[in-house]
């Protein structure tokens, strides 16, 4: 009797212990998740990231941003844009970038008043350039590198939105090509590619459609946009966007289409869209998967997303001031690699530099760090700070003060 009284004794402290702990979190966060009760939230926190700080998280970051020197804006009048840089490759002892260039009379004047020589939008009227830099914050423009093709044939109106595959020793190059001007209906347009032995070219155009715009009231029936190649489990993985729904503005998702030979033919995941978010596509090898920057539009934007199998993606971190239409250096992003190092720093864009009656894009280079390869104690930062003209710039339109107004009115009188 008396160790059966012992027992009890023991079991009611051992169960008053186990309850005491399991309602009081450490006040040390635990790099592991711990074996207590804990809240949907604190489940999250440890099961949907890398690491429940932010700190240890290798996919989060803040982004820095530096003027690039060497391009010249014919003194920001509009009529010369630069935009959507590609990845960046380190070839001949140098780096190379290729991105849409538009060089017109008039800044963009929408579909309605677009001629042969005045451009629609930003990215009409253009051509692919590319430029080369010894250190990534200076770069020499070097020129053309896919001119547009003579009507009628594919991207006559305009090729744009470049990116490059280095597939064994030799280079490829895939990009948009409008036969008409962008907004008479969106910006309906296929992939093309050209390719060349030397990342200077001469590039040659194969004037075929490589990935074909999806069937009638599909998701991708109307436009693939921002083609984005790695290579990864031995194949051509190339990402793209598209726009669809429209109600009542377009939505913005990102796809997969994979291939054994960099002509094709691709073959479109099942699964598709493999993301719900993000405006332009950018992604790039980490570990044993596929990392993503997911930028504007849709319920996930601002994100940094994460797939082992490069297919079914998952939130891993959450960030803010993201590069529009990034283009990092990824060093393995043609290796093949099975342990991705991630990346640091690549261009971008910022659209509408000056006004839009001078409506034009500038290239910008961002750093940041996503990268097994560095610790970046600045770049982990929780927030950033803006100042009060910042917020200020997010002012109500005049129809919600109205109505805001005429609210309050209401409500007084009463």
């Amino acid at each position: 009797m008396k160790n059966y009284s012992t027992l009890l004794i023991i079991g009611y402290i051992l169960i008053t212990v186990n309850t005491v702990c399991a309602q009081n979190f450490p006040f040390i966060l635990p790099k592991e998740k711990p074996k207590q009760p804990l809240s949907t939230a604190m489940q999250r926190n440890y099961d949907n990231y890398l690491a429940p700080r932010p700190e240890d998280n290798e996919l989060y970051t803040q982004f820095k941003y530096t003027k690039v020197e060497g391009l010249d804006y014919s003194n920001d009048d509009g009529t010369v844009s630069r935009r959507d840089p590609s990845k960046i490759i380190f070839e001949n002892g140098k780096y190379y970038v290729w991105y849409t260039h538009r060089k017109t009379e008039t800044p963009p004047k929408g579909a309605k008043q677009a001629t042969e020589t005045i451009p629609s939008a930003d990215w009409d009227l253009s051509e692919i350039w590319y430029a080369t830099s010894l250190d990534g914050f200076n770069w020499e423009e070097q020129g053309v590198a896919i001119p547009r093709p003579p009507k009628p044939e594919l991207g006559h109106r305009s090729v744009s939105t470049a990116d490059i595959l280095k597939w064994k020793d030799k280079y490829y190059m895939y990009y948009q090509g409008f036969s008409e001007a962008s907004g008479l209906r969106g910006d309906d347009c296929p992939v093309l590619m050209s390719y060349a032995d030397s990342p200077d070219g001469p590039w040659t155009a194969t004037n075929k459609i490589v990935i074909p715009n999806g069937p009638k009231d599909t998701w991708d029936q109307f436009s693939i946009h921002d083609p984005y190649p790695l290579v990864y489990k031995d194949k051509i993985y190339l990402y793209y966007k598209s726009d669809f729904d429209g109600d009542p503005n377009l939505i913005r998702m990102q796809g997969l289409a994979t291939a054994d030979s960099p002509f094709g033919p691709f073959t479109k995941s099942k699964l598709n869209p493999v993301l719900t978010s993000g405006h332009e596509t950018t992604m790039f090898p980490f570990k044993d998967g596929i990392a993503a920057l997911t930028i504007r539009d849709g319920n996930e934007h601002n994100t940094v997303q994460f797939a082992k199998d490069g297919v079914n993606f998952k939130i891993a971190s959450m960030v803010e001031m993201m590069p529009a239409a990034a283009g990092p250096y990824v060093p393995d992003a043609f290796t093949n690699t099975k342990n991705g190092v991630g990346i640091t720093w690549g261009l971008s864009h910022f659209t509408n530099a000056t006004t839009w009656d001078k409506n034009h894009a500038i290239l910008v280079r961002f750093d940041c760090d996503l990268s097994q390869a560095i610790n970046d104690p600045e770049m982990k930062k929780h927030h950033v700070y803006h100042r009060p003209e910042v917020y200020f710039k997010q002012a109500l339109s005049k129809n919600q003060k109205e109505r805001i107004l005429k609210e309050n009115k209401k409500l007084t009188q009463q």
